[in-house]
């Protein structure tokens, strides 16, 4: 009887280095035999990056639509091409590390495709505990008519219909939650609220019981230099943050705060904190990359599905040529994996 769970990937950007990092990663036998893992993309691309990085291919094929899907479910990975039915055969010679709007629609079919096996019953073969999502471009998704989804995450969390989601971090050292996510920088400040910083914190928390932290130490960012300095540098962090946190203690969070972002993540270092609240996206991500570009994860939390994902974006300037690190995409991997055994809903059980 085989326990593993079932690991959803979509392959993303034809044209990125998702490809590339994927098969890297899933190179590796032991992080392959250590789940059922069914990649939605395209075989042209996913061979050709394959045959650039010297790798035989270790994956069983089936055709997206053809109805013999199940059928491979017994194979440790099992690609479901798309190319026949979605894109032009012709076209996948020549995949360019630039946006189109074909390409747009294909990396959204990916995704949708992961989603949906996820949202299958329990019972059904290619029923998945997890997702897992390789970069897209932004810019392509827009191009091909998807532009009111900025990102994965938003996605995510219309198709599951998730009322509150968070942009989560994990590497080695550090855990980031992001109170806001992809929004221009002059827009963060209308958005921010008392409910929706306190979501963050909630969610944070949430996070890091999925990962095996009991009641986390949660560290919350101001928005403002130096917090605020006490309303002198800005109002919100008092008028925002510092309810938002005491909400949180009400409702029995060990969170602190506001503080400083320039200070903060050196106390988190050094093991002063699980988890980190940024307000906005650079102010959360720049540490996350500076300190581990190649091995942090991006976790969405709030779903009911785990999904992960590398940290890092499509990388034109380096698609094609077998230069990408695989490093973030194989814990990306490995952490969709703990999650899913976390889950419990293996349809012939498994435990972590």
């Amino acid at each position: 009887m085989d326990s593993r769970p079932t690991i959803s990937v979509s392959m993303g950007e034809p044209g990125g280095i998702g490809p590339e990092v994927l098969v890297k990663a899933l190179a590796d036998d032991t992080l392959r035999k250590s789940a059922r893992f069914r990649i939605h993309g395209l075989r042209s691309v996913i061979h050709r990056a394959a045959e650039r990085a010297g790798i035989e291919p270790f994956w069983w094929r089936v055709e997206r639509g053809s109805g013999i899907e199940p059928a491979g479910s017994e194979h440790d990975v099992l690609l479901i091409d798309t190319e026949p039915t979605l894109a032009d055969p012709s076209v996948g010679a020549r995949w360019a590390p630039d946006d189109s709007k074909l390409s747009g629609r294909l990396s959204f079919s990916f995704v949708d495709d992961a989603i949906a096996a996820a949202k299958l019953p329990p019972s059904h073969p290619l029923h998945a505990q997890a997702i897992v999502t390789m970069p897209i471009s932004k810019a392509s998704w827009n191009l091909a008519g998807h532009g009111r989804f900025p990102g994965h995450t938003e996605l995510l969390a219309v198709r599951f219909g998730a009322k509150r989601v968070g942009m989560m971090f994990e590497s080695p050292t550090l855990r980031v939650m992001l109170a806001t996510a992809h929004l221009p920088l002059m827009e963060v400040r209308n958005v921010l609220t008392i409910g929706s910083v306190f979501d963050a914190i909630e969610l944070a928390g949430e996070g890091c019981e999925q990962l095996g932290i009991v009641h986390p130490r949660i560290a919350v960012c101001g928005l403002n230099p130096h917090a605020g300095e006490g309303g002198l540098l800005g109002d919100e962090d008092e008028r925002i943050i510092r309810p938002a946190i005491e909400l949180a203690e009400n409702a029995g969070h060990n969170a602190s705060g506001p503080h400083p972002a320039d200070t903060v993540y050196n106390a988190a270092t050094a093991g002063k904190f699980d988890v980190v609240v940024a307000m906005y996206h650079d102010q959360g991500l720049i540490p996350v990359k500076l300190l581990h570009r190649d091995t942090a994860v991006n976790m969405t939390v709030g779903l009911g599905t785990p999904r992960t994902s590398p940290d890092h974006g499509t990388a034109y300037d380096i698609a094609g040529r077998n230069k990408a690190d695989p490093g973030s995409a194989t814990e990306a991997l490995k952490l969709a994996v703990r999650l899913a055994k976390a889950r419990g809903d293996a349809p012939r059980g498994g435990q972590l």
